[in-house]
């Protein structure tokens, strides 16, 4: 390939093409009306406005986007994630325009991306599953037998899509029927499928997932864990690699059960494979999200490979250059999200200009974003602002460079959620690693992030004063502000 189409935006935009540009192959943009000053488009070599700023008239328009990709003379399209990643539909009209779609078959995609069918696809290979229905139900009566048999509480999760979406936590049959109702009406919305179906709701569970790379010559690999339990509304905040509960015994275990999903759907490029698992670390396979993930970049930090250009290399036809036998995990790698949200008002979406946006540096220390000083952050995209992913020789090192690199991330004119990441690394929860997808539940209140932010003020002022009476004056401007940044949470 000599030039490679990203139909992406933002930080994943940008990222990708980082590793395409270094491979000596040319990129393009396509970028909306929102998104025309922003430095992914600078970056390309070449950039194409597809529409108005809604996703559905620009990054979404599937038609506008192979027309460019003809009219420029493109070889190749790597989807990102989200948009168009997942859609079966857009990587068909790739193929059969003539262009490669750097990611799996179309097939591979509609079997994973109905969990009804992934499941049935991981049976054959008897991975151990969470008890549920073995179908879609539309029933209720069907719906209370299933309950009763897999005990309650129980989940009922949409079969098409993700992220939360159509998902609703049933604790009393009493309920069952109006939550089923608001279930099915919100997949409709969100996918365009109202099919849902029960699992039984797993206690207390750690939500793993196994990396995975395969090429088209039946090789297939894994590329170790990430844990993804710390999340808000089901959506992923930290994640790290590797696992703090993983023993090297489960982690081979649940690295081998990721590669026979992978084979079930004839797999192909980079994927993950996600699983559940209890506190009394019995796994369950959960779902493939056929795509590179958010988190991609712990997996590359602990394991020194370029997870894009893997996925470039296996859409040329190229066979993987290395063997399990020969992966290694090297230290410890944490990664925060940093949303434009306010964690003091339940993570709800923030908009407004980034009047301060300084990135920390440092070894070990990489930020991927899509953002500069003085850019607006648009309300017709997903929040995130940036990753801010860090590496050290062991957990404890990675979680202490981390608080220092949120203490360096200065961001001022939208609320973010860098305090809040901050507050679960210092906390004693996620410290020992006895946390799980409750987190947020039973350990984070707003008024917790409040009193905190409270006492770093206190000694902030006991500080200032200590310095006025040593000096006996007030100390200058620049040393004055040196010190108090020491002891301030004010990173925005």
């Amino acid at each position: 390939m000599r030039k490679i189409l990203v139909a992406n935006r933002g930080e994943i935009a940008l990222r990708v093409m980082r590793s395409i540009k270094e491979m000596g192959i040319s990129t393009v943009a396509v970028y909306s009306e929102a998104d025309k000053n922003a430095p992914f488009v600078r970056f390309a070599d070449e950039a194409v406005c597809i529409g108005p700023p809604p996703s559905s008239q620009s990054y979404l328009n599937a038609a506008k986007i192979l027309e460019v990709c003809h009219t420029l003379g493109v070889d190749g399209i790597h989807p990102g994630y989200g948009f168009l990643s997942e859609n079966a539909e857009f990587a068909k009209a790739v193929i059969t325009s003539g262009i490669t779609f750097i990611g799996p078959s179309a097939e591979a995609m509609e079997m994973m991306g109905d969990k009804l069918s992934a499941k049935a696809a991981a049976a054959q290979y008897n991975i151990p599953m969470v008890p549920g229905s073995k179908g879609s139900i539309s029933n209720v009566d069907e719906a209370v037998s299933v309950a009763k048999k897999v005990g309650l509480p129980i989940l009922i999760k949409a079969s098409s899509g993700g992220g939360g979406k159509g998902m609703r936590l049933v604790e009393e049959i009493s309920t069952l029927k109006e939550q089923m109702a608001l279930a099915i009406s919100e997949a409709t919305s969100a996918f365009g499928d109202g099919s849902v179906f029960i699992e039984k709701f797993v206690s207390g569970p750690r939500h793993i997932e196994i990396q995975i790379l395969a090429d088209n010559h039946g090789n297939v690999v894994y590329l170790f864990e990430r844990e993804c339990s710390i999340q808000r509304r089901h959506q992923k905040v930290i994640e790290e690699a590797p696992s703090s509960v993983l023993s090297p015994e489960l982690r081979k275990k649940m690295g081998e059960c990721a590669v026979n999903v992978a084979r079930a759907c004839n797999y192909s490029g980079a994927g993950t494979v996600e699983f559940l698992i209890d506190d009394s670390l019995n796994f369950y396979f959960l779902e493939m999200n056929t795509r590179l993930q958010v988190e991609h970049p712990v997996t590359e930090m602990i394991t020194g490979i370029d997870l894009v250009k893997e996925q470039v290399k296996v859409a040329r036809g190229e066979k993987l250059s290395f063997q399990q036998e020969a992966l290694t995990i090297n230290g410890h790698a944490i990664e925060v999200r940093v949303y434009a949200e306010d964690p003091m008002n339940n993570f709800l979406p923030d908009i407004g200009t980034l009047e301060t946006y300084q990135r920390p540096v440092g070894h070990g220390v990489r930020v991927d974003d899509g953002f500069e000083e003085g850019m607006q952050i648009p309300i017709y995209y997903d929040p995130m602002i940036a990753k801010l992913v860090v590496h050290g020789t062991n957990r404890s090192e990675a979680i202490q460079k981390t608080i220092n690199a949120i203490k360096n991330y200065k961001v001022s004119g939208v609320e973010t959620t860098l305090d809040f990441c901050r507050f679960v690394l210092e906390h004693e929860a996620f410290k020992t690693g006895k946390f799980d997808t409750n987190f947020i539940k039973y350990h984070f209140s707003p008024e917790k992030l409040l009193n905190e932010s409270q006492e770093e003020a206190k000694l902030a002022a006991v500080l200032s004063s200590w310095l006025i009476d040593e000096k006996g004056k007030s100390p200058d401007n620049s040393l004055n502000k040196v010190k108090l940044s020491k002891w301030s949470l004010n990173r925005r």
